[in-house]
């Protein structure tokens, strides 16, 4: 272990998002969120990766606080794995691997990486709610954006046929050590998004950002069983009807809202 690490802080006032997005591709290390500031640390310096975030927020005239300090390594990577709980949501347990499973949950191990994901962000944990609630043992899903594959691992525990894609290659490649983790399977993979699939399935998921769900609209509803779910998210309030406008045609069943986070469900 080296002497020193550095930590990189960055706490924009808006596109967070974005910014989370930016980070996990300009470093390998894991990020940790906290009170709307973006962590890295790294033995490497991340003077060059704050030099990126910088002009990136100039791109987008939007401000952004950032720090970039060396500090004496006191094996900061427990201090991190400290700080990672474990979340119940629904029937399921979502904990990294160094903590104990719950008997009578259905348990799911993710480890924080690159890739989006761990339960505990608002989007995250209402999709995990919509799956427990209308997602049926046996059913053919696919998970598009899969991030981390958190809900397509859901899906998986709970009998179901999945397939995953995204269009980052890095995503792609944690969703499958997640499943190895897991114990479970997926049936098919690719790097891309819904206009690439071959079948229709009973359940779509797809937790992105309102742009792309706009976007990609035809698609999510193309590759849709008739009488299929659709299960949406990554919504801010503030951008909630514009998506509902795009999906007008489906019979909504369920909007769940946490903070200023929607999950919206439909059926086809």
């Amino acid at each position: 272990m080296s002497e020193y690490y550095f930590e990189l802080k960055i706490k924009p006032e808006k596109n967070y998002e974005q910014f989370l997005e930016l980070l996990s591709a300009l470093t390998n290390n894991a990020i940790e969120e906290s009170n709307d500031t973006l962590i890295a640390r790294s033995e490497e310096d991340l003077s060059e990766v704050e030099f990126g975030i910088k002009e990136f927020a100039k791109r987008l005239n939007i401000f952004c606080e950032t720090s970039c300090e060396k500090k004496d390594n006191q094996d900061w990577i427990k201090n991190y794995q400290q700080s990672v709980k474990a979340v119940e949501v629904g029937n399921f347990f979502i904990r990294p691997s160094w903590e104990d499973k719950k008997d009578d949950k259905i348990d799911i191990i993710i480890d924080p990486a690159l890739s989006f994901g761990s339960g505990h962000h608002e989007t995250t944990s209402s999709c995990i709610l919509a799956i427990d609630q209308f997602v049926k043992k046996g059913s053919d899903v696919l998970d598009v954006g899969c991030g981390s594959g958190i809900l397509s691992i859901a899906a998986s525990k709970l009998g179901c046929n999945v397939d995953i894609c995204d269009t980052d290659e890095v995503c792609i490649a944690d969703t499958k050590e997640n499943f190895k983790l897991n114990s479970v399977n997926f049936y098919n993979s690719w790097i891309g998004s819904a206009n690439n699939a071959t079948k229709k399935y009973d359940v779509v998921i797809a937790n992105i950002v309102a742009d792309v769900l706009v976007m990609i609209h035809k698609d999510l509803k193309k590759c849709l069983k008739d009488d299929g779910i659709l299960i949406v998210s990554g919504i801010l309030d503030k951008h909630l009807d514009r998506v509902l406008t795009k999906f007008k045609d489906l019979k909504e069943l369920e909007v769940i809202h946490k903070n200023e986070w929607v999950t919206i469900v439909f059926s086809k």
